[in-house]
């Protein structure tokens, strides 16, 4: 027996049909989760409105974003549960079980009830089944990354395993065309009302044809081969992460590359569209479209920079993506607000906003509860303002500066409109009904100001250039396939078979689930607490940069492994 199962082991060959099937099997179920996983992500603006609508604007688009990540803040737990149970029972049996659970919380989600319906229950049911999804990713993709590249020919195992790697993409693309399709054939106001149900609740039908594509695979001939032999690990676990030896590569793993790869994945594709949508003011529908096209012109680098990392490596390629993101991230996004909002690179260049202050009267623009508005003093009162209406600013402490021909601070808030200012009284000195007057006299000279200065309302789709946002774009996922299409082999070959689903499993999940998926939610945050919309780009550009300098050093080169 054991004669026959190591003849059956994939070595250098021409790839037959037996794999070309596992390969797509495999890949075609993969993405009908990642199209599960991040319909919610698309839909995070209307999201906000239909499970967060009792808070402010601000704090309830933070908490969708924080309901996106709770789905990847379990990954990680979903990586060790079922990484384990794939190393002691097999690959295939237990990738079913994820999908299951994956396909059935997504459907469940297009069924609940909105917060007007049933209030705060709403929005804990919501993240409930995003816990379980992202319970079930953590155990899927390491279990189809494996069960591929152990099907793969020693040198064709970049090349195949970058199958899975774009699964993750068409994922998000296919995504994209149906909520596309959707908002086409009902409209946007339908869509907003109950038309973005749709794409959940025809999840179901994609759960189906997975489950029976996945049912025809037999499983891994590696793990075979090593039942056969008796080499199994008892305590996948324990060997895993309690031993020094394998501990270390999966921090050396996490740390020198799959962190830097997780930011510039979650960069160049999920932040791309939220920076379109709240920062530039892109409607949503031309949003989806721009990154649809985008994603369609870059999906083949996926396959491409597998293929090569058969040929020079996958750390170079890595590392490399990683490199040119962290030095590009400021040009690129610079570019696209002039190429998608013209008007607000052009009010932000010739009529920039500025809040002067004393710190000590300003409040953070997040509001857990929903009961803070943000009118106890004249800087809330500036900045929640300028963050409602997307409008970018710097802040400055009154203590460092004086704003020429504008009014003594003292507990004043002063807004510069380019060279014009405005200044806020102290709204905590005044009556209610003085306090309301005064504030809504603010909001309208504000406002008016901002509108004499160019500032746009929404993104005029007319100036759009849309050629130059889909370049901009396509820039953004090409730097993602480089850093995405080696990783799965370069996981697969740093870890023996009998711990290799839970090995590998874990740091991709504290990458991509951590690292990544808090992205949005860290980078959006970052930017209500600055004004300054660029400034959550800080966040990938670190911890990019940190991977380059880690995997350089620390990072062993694989792919002459073999993994028998």
């Amino acid at each position: 027996m054991t004669t026959d199962v190591t003849a059956a082991l994939p070595q250098h060959h021409a790839a037959t049909q037996s794999e070309k099937l596992v390969i797509a099997a495999s890949s075609l179920g993969t993405v009908f989760e990642w199209y599960d996983f991040y319909l919610y992500g698309l839909l995070a603006t209307i999201i906000t409105a239909q499970f967060f609508s009792g808070v402010n604007e601000t704090t309830g688009f933070i908490f969708a974003l924080a309901a996106f990540a709770a789905g990847f803040a379990v990954r990680p737990f979903g990586a060790l549960l079922f990484g384990r149970i794939g190393d002691l029972v097999g690959r295939k049996n237990t990738f079913l079980v994820t999908m299951g659970i994956m396909g059935l919380s997504t459907f469940v989600v297009g069924l609940l009830p909105s917060y007007a319906a049933i209030g705060v229950a709403a929005p804990i049911l919501l993240v409930v089944l995003r816990l379980l999804q992202g319970l079930a990713l953590g155990g899927e993709y390491g279990g189809a990354a494996t069960y591929v590249a152990e099907h793969a020919p020693n040198h064709r195992r970049g090349l195949y395993t970058s199958f899975i790697q774009t699964t993750a993409t068409l994922g998000l693309f296919a995504a994209l065309l149906v909520v596309i399709g959707v908002r086409t054939a009902i409209g946007e106001a339908a869509f907003a009302e109950w038309g973005w149900r749709v794409p959940f609740i025809v999840s179901i039908v994609l759960l189906g044809v997975s489950l029976w594509i996945r049912m025809q695979l037999e499983e891994s001939p590696v793990f075979l081969k090593m039942k056969a032999e008796g080499k199994g690990s008892k305590a996948p676990l324990t060997d895993a992460f309690a031993k020094w030896g394998n501990l270390r590569i999966v921090i050396i793993a996490l740390v020198g590359a799959v962190a830097g790869q997780a930011v510039v994945w979650y960069t160049g594709q999920f932040y791309a569209l939220f920076f379109l949508e709240k920062m530039l003011k892109v409607d949503g529908a031309t949003a989806n479209i721009l990154i649809a096209i985008a994603l369609a012109l870059g999906t083949p680098f996926f396959l491409i920079f597998g293929w090569l990392s058969d040929r020079i490596g996958r750390k170079p390629i890595i590392l490399a993506g990683c490199a040119i993101a962290a030095l590009t991230y400021f040009p690129l996004f610079h570019a696209l607000t002039n190429a998608a909002n013209p008007a607000l690179a052009a009010a932000q260049a010739s009529a920039p906003v500025t809040v002067t202050s004393y710190n000590d009267a300003c409040s953070f623009q997040f509001d857990p509860i929903g009961k803070n508005r943000f009118d106890a003093s004249s800087c809330d009162v500036a900045k929640s303002y300028l963050a409602k209406a997307g409008i970018p600013y710097a802040a400055v402490n009154g203590a460092d500066a004086v704003l020429p021909g504008a009014p003594t601070l003292d507990r004043h808030t002063v807004i510069a409109v380019g060279g014009t200012t405005l200044a806020m009284p102290d709204p905590a000195a005044m009556a209610p009904d003085e306090r309301k007057t005064a504030i809504a006299k603010f909001q309208s000279q504000l406002q008016e100001k901002l509108t004499v200065a160019g500032y746009p309302a929404k993104a005029d789709p007319a100036r759009i250039d849309k050629p130059m946002v889909v370049a901009i774009l396509f820039a953004l996922v090409l730097l993602v396939t480089a850093v995405y299409g080696p990783i799965a082999a370069l996981l697969v070959e740093l870890f023996p078979t009998n711990i290799r689903y839970t090995s590998m499993s874990l740091p991709y999940h504290i990458g991509n689930g951590w690292f990544g998926g808090f992205l949005p939610t860290t980078a959006f945050a970052m930017v209500a607490a600055t004004g300054d919309i660029y400034y959550g780009l800080w966040y990938p550009i670190v911890v990019a940069a940190l991977t380059v300098v880690l995997g350089l050093f620390l990072l062993p080169e694989t792919f002459r492994r073999s993994i028998d």
